[in-house]
């Protein structure tokens, strides 16, 4: 009873506290004040030792690494999330802005899991003899990293493809601008002096705003690839580990459950993009359209078998 007391209190302030850290972040966005990213990381270390601390208690009381249904996969998600803005934050303290894809991953999935799951899905029971597997835990482990970086990866992707039509609007409509300007106003006696400052003022402002946001996109692109690529290796080690669980528990190595179908639609559509950045050099906008669809393939993978109760992996919420 202890224990289950102490892992609600973790998980009420472990949200609360990723809930103002993403706040945090998103202000960073809009207002650049000194110390306000770095209170963001302090806050989601925090958020992380919670966690962490949620899961361990759970483990104790249950007897088994907490992966064995649809909560503690997603309490696990966004635990994986909290350690992946950690890691980014260690290696790249310029680019903080990613807090504001990483810590919103990690709060929307502990939201889910936490209020979204009813209460008889949160409780912890005994694991069927399929899951008493080693190959069992390292498999669901790997495989839900792998869904935290490939997530990562692909709403950076997303940013990026969002950011990039703003600017292709603002290049046309200034193009358009400048053009009706100059056809209606052809003689120099009407355009005045005051208008030519004027529009190079605007020039100036405009190209300026565009170099930043074109900045913001070639590193969007740049940690895009460099989440997708771990997450992929990642995603490939927890099938080949499925695989041979499968084997153990099933006699069969492949059977063309849902999620394991779902599982190889994942990984060809990841393995297209990473092909198509290292082998046809492709950057910025096709890439990210690879990688915007496996965003989507990802959640149907993850919770469009699970929820519908589908196949041998489902945890079985929705009844089909």
């Amino acid at each position: 009873m202890i224990f289950i007391t102490l892992e609600h209190i973790l998980a009420h302030i472990s949200f609360s506290l990723i809930l103002v850290v993403t706040l945090i972040y998103w202000g960073t966005l809009v207002y650049r004040i000194e110390g306000l990213s770095s209170s963001g990381g302090k806050g989601m270390i925090v958020t992380f030792l919670c966690t962490t601390g949620l899961l361990i208690t759970r483990w104790l009381y249950s007897g088994h690494l907490p992966l064995s249904n649809l909560y503690e996969s997603f309490m696990f998600l966004s635990w994986s999330s909290s350690v992946l803005h950690i890691v980014l934050e260690v290696r790249n303290r310029d680019d903080r802005w990613l807090g504001a894809i990483t810590a919103p991953s990690a709060m929307l999935t502990h939201g889910f899991a936490t209020l979204g799951l009813p209460e008889e899905m949160q409780r912890s029971g005994m694991l069927v003899p399929a899951l008493q597997s080693h190959w069992s835990m390292m498999h669901v482990s790997m495989i839900l990293f792998s869904y935290a970086t490939l997530l990562c990866g692909s709403l950076a992707s997303i940013a990026l493809l969002v950011i990039m039509s703003g600017v292709n609007r603002q290049v046309l409509f200034g193009a358009m601008d400048n053009f009706f300007s100059r056809s209606i106003l052809p003689n120099e006696k009407f355009y005045s002096h005051e208008k030519q400052k004027s529009d190079l003022q605007y020039t100036f402002d405009f190209s300026s705003t565009n170099y930043r946001k074109c900045q913001l996109i070639k590193q969007l692109d740049h940690w895009s690839y460099r989440a997708i690529g771990p997450g992929f290796s990642l995603s490939t080690i927890g099938t080949l580990s499925g695989a041979i669980w499968a084997n153990e528990a099933w006699g069969s190595y492949w059977s063309w459950d849902p999620k394991e179908t779902w599982a190889l639609i994942t990984w060809t559509i990841f393995a297209i993009y990473l092909h198509t950045r290292m082998n046809k050099g492709w950057q910025g906008e096709e890439p990210a359209i690879v990688a915007s669809l496996g965003f989507s393939i990802v959640w149907i993978r993850y919770l469009g078998v699970d929820l519908l109760g589908i196949g041998l992996h489902s945890y079985g919420w929705l009844e089909p």
